[in-house]
């Protein structure tokens, strides 16, 4: 099995509130059908709007959403139905094959235990970040740096109840943007608007500066700033599908 990161760009005229209820309402049945597996979407709506200072933006248009599924083999002669999928739910999409590492998995707050029937939306929010490593290193020394040192602060210095790193293997599509990884992590709502409760720090002015200097010096010591779309989304889980 192998898996697959799409990000999904709206109509020009269509806002995300409208682009994300079309995707819910047909997008995950239509992979399934297409022999997808395991499908996850990340939705910029409503819900997550408070957070609109949290974004970094490198595409002009951004990304208005993104889905994540497997696949037996993401190969381009196997995603033919796949590909028409996600073309007939979006503008223009671009796709990455991904080598999945789950750090923290929900188990806190497990999608199904915390949803209406039909909504399929975990609780809290998603961060959704599309990241590039810096040009003067390797990528072999920013993944080193990346597993050895940063996983560890983001785990310590984060109040996140998931966390999920997708190390880009390569792009599906032509044209997608040259992001290096695709990373997932989920916060309680109140993160989209207190800083302190972004960096588990509530009510710590001391820690809550320790968290922040240290989280900021291992992103500087690997990430590019100026090639990164980090977005707050909505999460909704359709592994049950198929």
């Amino acid at each position: 099995m192998e898996k697959v990161i799409a990000a999904l760009w709206a109509p020009p005229h269509q806002s995300r509130e409208d682009f994300g209820a079309a995707l819910l309402g047909t997008l995950p049945q239509a992979l399934v059908a297409a022999g997808a597996s395991r499908v996850r979407l990340n939705l910029r709506d409503a819900t997550v709007a408070p957070g609109e200072a949290l974004v970094q933006q490198w595409q002009a248009p951004q990304q208005a959403a993104v889905v994540q599924f497997w696949m037996p083999s993401a190969n381009a002669r196997f995603r033919t139905e796949v590909d028409a999928a996600l073309a007939a739910h979006s503008a223009w999409f671009a796709a990455w094959l991904v080598c999945e590492s789950e750090i923290i998995p929900n188990t806190a707050h497990p999608c199904s235990a915390n949803v209406s029937p039909g909504k399929h939306r975990t609780w809290g929010w998603s961060q959704a970040s599309f990241i590039t490593f810096r040009p003067d290193i390797t990528r072999e020394e920013a993944v080193a740096h990346w597993h050895s040192h940063h996983t560890r602060v983001a785990i310590e210095a984060q109040s996140n109840f998931e966390y999920v790193q997708n190390l880009i293997v390569r792009p599906l599509t032509e044209g997608a943007p040259a992001y290096s990884a695709f990373v997932e992590e989920c916060f309680p709502l109140e993160a989209l608007e207190q800083p302190e409760v972004f960096f588990d720090a509530v009510g710590n002015p001391e820690k809550f500066k320790a968290n922040l200097d240290a989280m900021m010096a291992s992103c500087h010591a690997f990430i590019d700033f100026t090639r990164n779309d980090i977005i707050p989304t909505s999460q909704f889980d359709f592994a049950h599908l198929g």
